[in-house]
This record gives C-alpha cells, sequence and structure tokens, in this order.
C-alpha cells in the first residue's frame, strides 16, 4: 500500500467516524493532520516519479556514454594481465613481445624487450645465434623516398 493510499484510508475511517470538525477542538486537529499528510502524500508521490523519470534519462545517457567509449577507445580491456593466452583481439601483449623469422630455419620467434635489446637471438629450433637489425622501417622508407 502506497502513502497516498493510507492517507486515503485515514480520511476515510475520520469520515466513517462522522467527526464534527467545527464543534470538536479535537475533530479540527485530526482534520487539520490528515489533509497535511494528504499534501505530503501527493508531494512524495510526485517526487518517485520525478526520481523515476531521472533514472531512466541517466540510463539512457549511461548507454550512450558507453557507446561513445566504444568508438573513441575500442572495445573493453581484457583481464588476461601480462601474458595473454586468452586468444581475445586486446593486443595486450603487444608492449612486450615481438615476432621475428630466423634467417637460417625460418621458424617465427617471439621475443620480448629484453632479448630485442640485447641485440642478440639464439634460435631455440635450429641452434643458429644470430644479430637483429634494429632499423626503423619507416625511417628506411622516409630515406628511400628522399633518394
Amino acid at each position: 500500500m502506497t502513502i497516498t493510499e493510507k492517507v486515503a484510508y485515514l480520511k476515510g475511517m475520520a469520515d466513517g467516524m462522522e467527526l464534527d470538525r467545527e464543534k470538536s477542538k479535537e475533530s479540527k486537529l485530526l482534520a487539520a493532520i490528515i489533509d497535511v499528510l494528504e499534501e505530503v502524500s501527493f508531494s512524495i508521490e510526485d517526487l518517485e516519479e520525478a526520481a523515476e523519470l531521472l533514472n531512466e534519462g541517466l540510463d539512457a545517457v549511461s548507454e550512450d556514454l558507453e557507446d561513445v567509449e566504444d568508438l573513441l577507445f575500442g572495445e573493453d580491456e581484457c583481464d588476461c594481465g601480462d601474458d595473454c593466452s586468452c586468444g581475445c583481439s586486446c593486443d595486450c601483449d603487444d608492449d612486450d613481445f615481438f615476432e621475428l623469422e630466423c634467417p637460417n630455419c625460418g621458424m617465427d620467434l617471439v621475443i620480448d624487450d629484453g632479448v630485442l635489446t640485447s641485440g642478440q637471438v639464439t634460435c631455440p629450433n635450429c641452434g643458429d645465434a644470430f644479430a637483429l637489425d634494429l632499423v626503423d622501417e619507416d625511417e628506411d622508407e622516409d630515406e628511400e623516398a628522399k633518394d
């Protein structure tokens, strides 16, 4: 039962008791209290409706914001941490590991930043050790374009 319904019930009880508002001070007081309760219940009902509309609007704005975030930042980050082996498309392992091909046997090797910095790689497949050529491909293309 809502507050408005409870106040209407009290008002009905007061009417059923046939309280004479003009003769008794207590009846006047009870009638005034019931009138105030009725106004308060209507105000609360209006506030509840306004809050519901605000919540619906907030939900719509939140969904729109999620769409904008997806457009700007891509899909949600995965929670796979440093060793991404979940098969997702988050590319979270691209920052720490690099792929290259062994010049001797052609096997694809995955090396980390530490090996890249040392400049020397030993292939686990054929055992051949080779030096890394750390030239930026973009710089090579720029130099070729100038020539």
